[in-house]
Formats: C-alpha cells, sequence, structure tokens
C-alpha cells in the first residue's frame, strides 16, 4: 500500500465512523416518522417497542462480533466497535423510554405490576444498567484514566449480552425463527469469549514448549 494510500485511508476512518452513526439511527428516525404518521398499525408503541428492541440486539451482536472476527477471520473493525457499543446503548435507551413513557405513562407502580408479571423485564433493565458505565466510559479520556481497569470494567459486555439473550428469549411465548438466530448468536459469542483466555494460555504455554525445545536442541 502507498503512502498516499495509507493517509487517504487515515483520513476517510472518522468521516466512515460518523457515517455508520447516522446510517444506524436511520432505522429509528424512519420508524418513528411511521409512527408520527400513523403508520405503524394497530399497535404502534409496542411495534415501535419491539423494533427498537431488535435492532437495540442487532447492534449487541456486531459489537460483540468484532473480536471474533479479527481473531478467526482477520477482519479489522476495532475503529467501529466502540461506534457499534454506543448504537447498542442508544437503541435500548430508546427502547427502555418508548415503554416507560409511552407504555407506562412513567406509572412506577404499573411499572413493577408489570414486572412481578413479566419477569423478563428484569433482565432487560438489568441490561440497561450495566451499559450505562460502558457507555460513560466509551472515550479516550476513560481509556487513559482507567487504564486496566477499562478492559475489566468493559468485559461487563458480555453481562449485557446475557441479559440481552434473556430478555429476548423470554419476551414472547413462543420463539421465532429471528429470535433462535439472534439468541444463538448472542450464545456463541458469550462461549467465544469465555474460551478465548484459555485458547490464548494454551498458545503461550505451547510457546514456550517449543523454545525450551529449541534451546535444548541447540
Amino acid at each position: 500500500m502507498t503512502d498516499f494510500s495509507v493517509t487517504l485511508a487515515r483520513r476517510w476512518q472518522p468521516a466512515s465512523v460518523w457515517l455508520l452513526y447516522v446510517a444506524g439511527l436511520l432505522p429509528a428516525a424512519w420508524y418513528f416518522y411511521l409512527g408520527a404518521t400513523d403508520g405503524l398499525g394497530a399497535d404502534p408503541v409496542k411495534t415501535f417497542e419491539l423494533f427498537l428492541g431488535i435492532w437495540a440486539i442487532r447492534f449487541l451482536i456486531l459489537t460483540l462480533a468484532v473480536s471474533p472476527a479479527r481473531d478467526l477471520f482477520g477482519w479489522n473493525y476495532l475503529r467501529y466497535r466502540r461506534c457499534l457499543g454506543l448504537l447498542c446503548f442508544y437503541y435500548v435507551a430508546m427502547h427502555f423510554t418508548v415503554y416507560m413513557v409511552l407504555d407506562q405513562a412513567l406509572i412506577i407502580q404499573a411499572v413493577i405490576d408489570d414486572v412481578m408479571k413479566r419477569p423478563f423485564i428484569m433482565f432487560g433493565m438489568a441490561g440497561l444498567t450495566l451499559l450505562i458505565p460502558l457507555a460513560l466510559t466509551s472515550n479516550n479520556f476513560s481509556i487513559r484514566r482507567l487504564g486496566p481497569n477499562w478492559v475489566r470494567l468493559h468485559r461487563l459486555a458480555y453481562i449485557v449480552a446475557a441479559c440481552g439473550a434473556l430478555h429476548f428469549a423470554l419476551s414472547t411465548k413462543v420463539l421465532s425463527l429471528e429470535q433462535y438466530i439472534y439468541v444463538g448468536l448472542l450464545i456463541l459469542l458469550i462461549l467465544y469469549r469465555s474460551w478465548r483466555p484459555i485458547a490464548r494460555s494454551r498458545k503461550r504455554g505451547q510457546g514456550r514448549q517449543d523454545s525450551r525445545a529449541a534451546a535444548t536442541a541447540g
């Protein structure tokens, strides 16, 4: 790659990230327009709420898939992971806002009664609660300030994934094909995250053994 190509690629990266933000928020803007123009059917609040939740799951999957894509296929999209994670947070926050404001009219007792009747809502709220510190620290200042603790904090993303999978799976009595696919992907990504440190440890151990064997042979 020439110096000009490298310079062009570096200059394009910030613009591509902002384009991803715009593209990622377009579905929410479109459905908001449909809701404002009576285009969401007989139950627009539930339709909008479900739509936002599905997009939150999609961006959560994409965020968690960045590292496996690099490790397994050599696709390096790390520069977009922060954007994807924040888009996931925005959609979860919008999903929660629609539920609280439009569905439950900010009536706390109604929310408590709904949680008692449908416990899956607790998993959704737990996921949102854990996402808040991740979103607040998704910046370079926090990375420098927290140091190694930043990495430990952001491992909460996999607990968020577990909460999201449970919330999504338990939200209906019968799972659709789409739910099976998304929940299955979240489970695979959580399992991969659990297996990754073991694989790295084995690789380091094998490397030390090879080094000792080479030294002995020498």
